[in-house]
């Protein structure tokens, strides 16, 4: 316990340097401040300059990883009179934060549109934010549309880790504040299209279901299982285009012990709206995967399943498959493993620690090799990532009869296989951002706050591609791939700490929302 001089300040406490001398010297105080980028339970107490009566600072100790043996370390120079601040949980005041992420009241990030009239990436032309370039206008032969995914932070989330917020200031944590926020933001980009995550279930039914449809919006949701409150939503405009089917994807099997997580996806099929021309239909897949840096296994076997239902819903009776687009929140970093496979379309996991799959833990000391194969057969999916056996009937619903009817829909067959450590897919999927600022290799994050400040949200898309011959799954023709038009611009991590982070006055998410513009020629 603390001496019985101690003084409040805030929610922070203020004693003198020799009372904490005497009780807690030799003791690790873990109630320290955390910054991103730092030591996550720094060795010393987090000292306030405004409480010293010199003009004192502790030495630099992040100059190395390893755990620094406070013990052995004595400010020699503090004043006897001087004060300790030990800084709680809850941020209390501007002064205790270091000057790099001191909170900002006011403040707006500007992003802008990069309009990219050459999909190729090594002849990508960015205008940055002027008028659309000429030959990137629209004709009767394109269908042109918009996509934003969007992990809008479900409230009871963010209430179960306020840990996360401890940047924020509390009335725009309030779910009264955000929601009108999060439309405002939905309202402006006016996207055709709109995969969300972390959307959950009260919040739907009663307002962003409501506001979204009087937007023109129809909208479709999956919550995920047990008892957890929140879900995907996939919402597209009446004018763009017409519902075929519905298909959600529940990632948790009682069968099989390794699915025991909650987690969900949502795949569409939509019928663009055009009158004049034939058009193919367009897949629409969005998930939220599992969190958790060290089951990367799971993860895998999550994303294996949502490729199989995207698979099984985009292939066409010429075998061919339709454009595909895949957005959501996927928890991995760019250049992980998994990012790989999605983009490369292979991946051989043999020797690979589980908690390497997803990039976000820099170590694997101690971690559990993944298994061959990862998932049993009784999963019924196979190292290709499409179903084995004939799937059960879908129910199907359509925009303009809602009643419900049995669709037989029969997935995959694939022949015995000799299982190895290789996955494949049958996609030829492009990331629509690059997660590196090419003038300074800096990366784009999509989510910030009090821990990390990361890439894991993604659209992925079925490129336009002269040539896929040397590539996994290139046996599969794809029908009218999609050429990227344009994409909103993403920011830095020290882009959003000058607006003191996500979730703030403006951004009531601690994701931000990313849009792209495609077309489909026809």
């Amino acid at each position: 316990m603390l001496p019985h001089h101690q003084k409040s300040l805030g929610r922070d406490w203020t004693t003198p340097w020799e009372n904490l001398q005497k009780c807690c010297w030799n003791r690790h105080i873990s109630s320290c401040m955390r910054w991103p980028g730092h030591y996550s339970r720094a060795p010393y107490p987090y000292f306030s300059s405004r409480h010293f009566s010199l003009n004192w600072r502790p030495p630099c100790l992040f100059e190395s990883r390893t755990q620094f043996q406070y013990w052995n370390w004595r400010p020699d120079n503090l004043s006897q009179t001087s004060l300790i601040h030990l800084s709680s949980y809850i941020m209390n005041s501007e002064g205790d934060e270091p000057s790099s992420k001191r909170r900002k009241h006011q403040g707006t990030i500007t992003r802008h549109w990069e309009y990219i009239c050459n999909h190729n990436k090594e002849k990508t032309k960015i205008l940055g934010d002027k008028n659309v370039d000429p030959i990137c206008e629209d004709s009767e032969n394109k269908f042109d549309f918009s996509v934003m995914s969007y992990n809008i932070l479900s409230q009871d989330l963010l209430e179960d880790n306020s840990h996360l917020y401890r940047h924020c200031r509390r009335p725009v944590l309030h779910w009264s504040f955000r929601f009108p926020n999060i439309l405002k933001e939905i309202k402006h980009f006016d996207a055709d299209v709109l995969c969300l995550q972390e959307v959950q279930e009260d919040h739907y039914g009663a307002e962003i279901r409501p506001s979204l449809e009087s937007l023109g919006y129809h909208c479709e949701y999956k919550m995920r299982t047990g008892r957890k409150p929140d879900g995907c939503a996939i919402c597209f405009k009446h004018s763009k285009f017409s519902l075929l089917s519905v298909n959600p994807v529940e990632f948790y099997r009682p069968d099989v012990p390794l699915l025991d997580r909650d987690n969900v996806g949502l795949v569409l099929l939509l019928q663009p709206k055009i009158p004049s021309a034939a058009s193919p239909a367009i897949c629409v897949a969005n998930t939220h995967l599992l969190y958790n840096p060290r089951r990367g296994d799971i993860k895998l076997t999550q994303l294996a399943m949502l490729l199989a239902e995207i698979s099984s819903v985009a292939h066409q009776k010429d075998g061919s498959f339709c454009p595909i687009v895949m957005c959501g929140d996927f928890n991995s970093v760019p250049g992980s493993p998994l990012y790989s496979f999605i983009k490369e379309g292979k991946l051989n996991y043999e020797g690979l620690p589980i908690g390497k799959v997803s990039g976000q833990e820099q170590s694997s000391r101690g971690q559990r090799i993944l298994s061959i194969p990862i998932w049993p057969p009784n999963l019924g999916i196979s190292q290709n990532c499409v179903y084995e056996v004939q799937q059960v009937p879908k129910v199907e619903k359509t925009d303009s009869d809602l009643t419900q009817t049995e669709l037989d829909k029969t997935g995959v067959l694939v022949t015995a296989e000799k299982v190895s450590s290789n996955l494949q897919h049958h996609f030829s999927l492009s990331s629509v951002y690059s997660h590196y600022f090419p003038d300074t290799g800096i990366p784009e994050v999509t989510t910030c706050h009090s821990r990390s400040a990361i890439t894991v949200d993604y659209i992925f898309y079925s490129a336009e591609k002269e040539d896929v011959s040397g590539q996994p799954g290139a046996e599969v023709p794809l029908v009218g791939g999609l050429k990227l038009l344009a994409r909103l611009s993403l920011l830095t991590e020290q882009d959003l700490w000058t607006v003191n982070g996500l979730p703030n006055e403006n951004n009531s998410s601690d994701h931000l929302p990313l849009l792209a513009k495609f077309r489909l020629e026809l």
